[in-house]
């Protein structure tokens, strides 16, 4: 039999973890997260990461495994992910991969060109501006800067749209030139499963979730993360929406309200963004049973 790695995709809040854990228990395996929020590890109620008793289940990797202070990339994360499976995959048959971030999946499925090391001090700045100044100035840079990335870009996004933009300045090239035009063979099988649900139901679930983040204490969690503002990590959905609260331009009710249409917008985008995949085989997430979706995969 061939070594697979089985890859769970889908947006945000959807149950993505807890159906990737039944799996690889299923198979008595390991995880991989292929979240690009949940690696860093003073990051843990706002990116939504498994809970200890869920992480103690079984081992996963890309999860706490580096701080908010490293560079981390989708280039970064094709390295640690390819060298985590085959570490698996010389004991195990399978591995499983579970995540939302989009183009990490790609990288690793396809690759993806290295990246030459942007300066330190330009992604500071341009994070810098980016407070001050907000998503509009951003979205202007980029759609003048790198027009060709802008037509395929996560418009919404302000940390892809951070990325474009200090590679286009840093390296004079659109990170579109860095991907791969060639997709790469890799040495196992990749079975992409897709989990969706109705979206009335999936919006309510995140609205669910963020009230729940906030009693689980999310604002004492960005607060203590307020003096590292200007790093790439944190200019993401849960966290960047709390500014205008410490700045005494909002409330708590407004914030929430804000962080929960932003989650709902960033989940719209993940599944326009997988949908593109013709090799995604789609399933309900509701009540999925896992013997069917080995069956349909065999």
């Amino acid at each position: 039999m061939s070594k697979t790695v089985y890859i769970i995709v889908g947006p945000t809040a959807v149950g993505k973890t807890a159906f990737a854990i039944a799996l690889a228990k299923h198979l008595n395996t390991e995880i991989i997260s292929a979240d690009a929020r949940q690696c860093y590890k003073e990051m843990t109620i706002g990116v939504a990461r498994p809970s200890p008793a869920e992480l103690a289940t079984l081992p996963h990797h890309f999860i706490a495994s580096h701080s908010i202070h490293e560079n981390v990339n989708a280039g970064i994360f094709e390295k640690y992910a390819l060298e985590k499976v085959n570490t698996v995959l010389q004991k195990q048959e399978s591995v499983v991969m579970v995540g939302g971030t989009g183009l990490y999946i790609r990288a690793f499925c396809e690759g993806i060109d290295e990246i030459p090391e942007i300066e330190a001090t330009l992604r500071t700045k341009l994070n810098e501006e980016y407070l001050q100044k907000g998503l509009a100035w951003l979205q202007e840079q980029v759609q003048n800067e790198d027009p060709v990335f802008w037509l395929q870009a996560e418009q919404e996004n302000p940390h892809r749209l951070l990325r474009a933009l200090e590679v286009i300045r840093g390296t004079g090239y659109s990170l579109l030139s860095f991907q791969k035009k060639k997709k790469i063979l890799r040495p196992f099988n990749s079975i992409k499963i897709g989990l969706d649900m109705p979206r009335e139901i999936l919006y309510e679930r995140i609205n669910l979730r963020v009230n729940q983040m906030v009693k689980d204490g999310l604002e004492k969690e960005v607060r203590n993360l307020y003096p590292h503002f200007s790093l790439n990590a944190l200019q993401t959905v849960g966290y960047r929406e709390w500014l205008p609260f410490f700045e005494n331009k909002q409330t708590v009710d407004q914030v929430i309200d804000k962080i929960q249409q932003n989650t709902r917008q960033y989940a719209k985008r993940q599944l326009t963004w997988f949908r593109k995949d013709p090799e995604i085989q789609w399933y309900q997430a509701q009540g999925l049973n896992i013997d069917s979706v080995l069956t349909n995969n065999k």
